[in-house]
């Protein structure tokens, strides 16, 4: 289950319901999807694609997505941290940004109109659209691994444009759910 601070309150919310509510009043789509299919931890995306195809076609005629695919990122990925420079900064898309996470763990900071920021913390079973225009930026967590489902409205709107609002480098990104990782609430600097 996702976890949410919200920083500028250093507050904490952990129960599902709850952290659905107040990230609606954000613009976030959150959901928990329980139980989630059974697919081994090392399955082809196809094979991934295949058993959540039910949910991928509800998502698509709710969202107008044309296009679903499979993201599959850990420490051994080439140009991992040229990867993540390009997301780890504070930006927009064109078009809305869908996850569903298969495995791993990830950091979705979120910069509300209200100039609040957010961290969402994102593992297995937890799906999130941050709609396009939302200003935001993603981390890794500690485990340095995540697998996801990725839907698409256009594959050629999903380019980071970057605010250069600064509100990134105030931000560490800690992740707490991680069980083997030691609790630390992501900090304001």
């Amino acid at each position: 289950m996702a976890f949410v601070t919200i920083l500028d309150e250093n507050k904490r919310l952990v129960d599902g319901n709850e952290i659905a509510a107040y990230l609606t009043t954000c613009g976030i789509n959150y959901e928990r999807w329980i139980p989630a299919h059974e697919v081994a931890a090392d399955a082809a995306a196809e094979e991934i694609l295949r058993a959540y195809s039910k949910e991928i076609d509800e998502l698509k005629a709710q969202g107008g997505y044309v296009t679903a695919d499979v993201i599959d990122v850990g420490p051994e990925t080439p140009g991992l941290e040229q990867m993540l420079a390009k997301f780890n900064r504070e930006h927009w898309h064109d078009e809305d940004e869908v996850r569903f996470i298969i495995s791993g763990h990830g950091l979705f900071h979120i910069h509300t109109r209200a100039g609040q920021v957010v961290a969402i913390e994102v593992e297995a079973g937890d799906l999130i659209r941050v709609p396009r225009g939302t200003w935001h930026w993603f981390n890794l967590c500690g485990d340095r691994r995540i697998r996801a489902i990725r839907l698409f409205q256009d594959m050629a709107g999903w380019t980071p444009l970057y605010t250069d609002s600064g509100a990134d480098k105030n931000c560490q990104p800690l992740c707490f759910g991680v069980s083997h990782l030691p609790y630390e609430a992501p900090v304001l600097l």
